[in-house]
């Protein structure tokens, strides 16, 4: 089978209930594998690829030998494979020709590289948020397209037991008629301190880790792992952790999107070398109910039931979709009792890649969609980024969700994308 030639591909998803479970190394179906950004999460998701059975891992590929070395070592004591290492992905995606590629890289890499793998042949699993800027996302969904390629989005919520059922309870109508959703994160912190910037680490090419954004000078805050709160690579706690929930909202509500974004935010308590905000609420406005978001980097919550999560709010009661928590329902009427159900997570980390995983496999061979597919994960990270333009700009900003295009404002239109820094050119749309 021609892996580069699809037939149209169905939009149905897999529940995790109606997953098979892959023998541990299969010798059938070996799907040639390269990961980009072999650090933390990378590997965590190569670590299930390689469980799965369905995977021969020809190439990993970093810029930071601290991490790139010790993976392949890894690689090679799980499973027997000794993958060549790269710090180019287009070297790699040459050289290797993989029918699979991760992109685990931080988040300003995400389009480029997803879009070099399609173009070269590969199925994609890319983490969560899809990229930077609104357009980038659009520029990933028309390689996809184009390309007929399989594009999985690591927002393995959608994968998880307990997410499923509480999703049928909310769409059953069982809470009623939904009126507000509020999505939120709270998780301490203190006022940090200052990190003085510094030459980087032997091993780590600064200059390809920043790529297309801007060349800022080396500081241990950034990197590793420290991105997620600088604006110039990625897009705050609400461009992380923000996603998951946006993604659960629109996963319950038929509509594509918000038609009014306000975003308040701030620096209340960070003294650190960070520029993301350490407070920030966002409105949504959509159709038929209103969604709030808020996080804060200080003041862990121990005076709420909750720390992470959405509650929606009917007119039967409010449903409480957590992580670790699982879910719970509150009836409007005292006299019923709460319902509740257990989350199913997998210790390391608490995730359901393993399912998600299945589900990309899955979707690979029977030439479909995926249930994470790429346009889900463009929408969903839509609603983080529209929250941070509409901060950025000052203002409120209005959005049209079919078209993907904000109304009337072309200083905040502007902010749809960003300029790349040469030689690197920002994808077409």
């Amino acid at each position: 089978m021609n892996r580069r030639k699809f037939l149209k591909m169905s939009s149905a998803g897999v529940l995790v209930s109606s997953m098979p479970v892959f023998p541990s190394f299969t010798q059938y179906a070996k799907y040639r594998t390269a990961l980009v950004g072999s650090g933390w999460w990378g590997m965590n998701i190569l670590r299930e690829a390689i469980v799965a059975g369905e995977s021969k891992v020809v190439a990993l590929c970093d810029v930071d030998d601290r991490y790139l070395y010790p993976a392949a070592e890894e690689v090679n004591k799980l499973n027997g494979d000794r993958p060549k290492t790269y710090k180019d992905y287009r070297e790699m995606l040459q050289k290797e020709r993989p029918e699979i590629v991760i992109v685990a890289t931080p988040d300003h890499w995400h389009p480029l590289i997803t879009i070099a793998a399609l173009q070269a042949g590969a199925h994609v699993y890319v983490e969560k948020p899809i990229g930077h800027t609104i357009n980038e996302g659009k520029a990933m969904v028309r390689a996809a397209r184009e390309t007929n390629q399989v594009v999985q989005v690591g927002t393995h919520r959608r994968v998880s037991p307990h997410n499923i059922s509480g999703m049928d309870f909310l769409k059953s109508g069982k809470a009623g008629k939904i009126g507000m959703v509020r999505a939120f994160v709270h998780y301490g912190g203190d006022a940090g301190k200052m990190i003085p910037d510094s030459e980087a680490p032997k091993g780590l090419d600064w200059n390809e880790w920043c790529g297309p954004a801007p060349l800022r000078p080396y500081n241990a805050a950034i990197h590793p792992r420290g991105f997620r709160q600088f604006l110039d690579y990625s897009n705050g706690q609400l461009g992380d952790w923000g996603i998951h929930w946006m993604d659960q909202i629109l996963w319950w509500t038929e509509e594509k999107g918000p038609r009014k974004i306000y975003s308040s935010s701030a620096r209340r308590i960070k003294k650190d070398n960070t520029d993301a905000p350490d407070t920030q609420l966002v409105n949504y406005e959509f159709e038929s109910f209103n969604a709030v978001w808020e996080h804060r980097l200080y003041g862990a919550n121990e005076a709420e039931k909750a720390n992470v999560g959405c509650y929606f709010y009917g007119t039967e009661g409010t449903f409480h979709m957590g992580w670790q928590d699982g879910w719970t329902f509150y009836p409007a009427d005292k006299k019923k009792s709460l319902i509740h159900a257990d989350p199913v997570l997998h210790t390391v980390d608490h995730h359901n890649v393993k399912e998600l995983w299945a589900d990309f496999l899955l979707s690979i061979s029977q030439k479909r969609r995926p249930v994470c597919d790429i346009e889900i994960g463009h929408r969903s990270t839509n609603m983080s980024l529209l929250g941070m333009i509409s901060a950025k700009a000052g203002r409120s900003i209005s959005w049209d969700p079919e078209k993907e295009m904000i109304l009337d404002d072309k200083g905040a239109s502007a902010l749809l994308k960003r300029n790349y820094r040469a030689p690197w050119i920002y994808p077409s749309i």
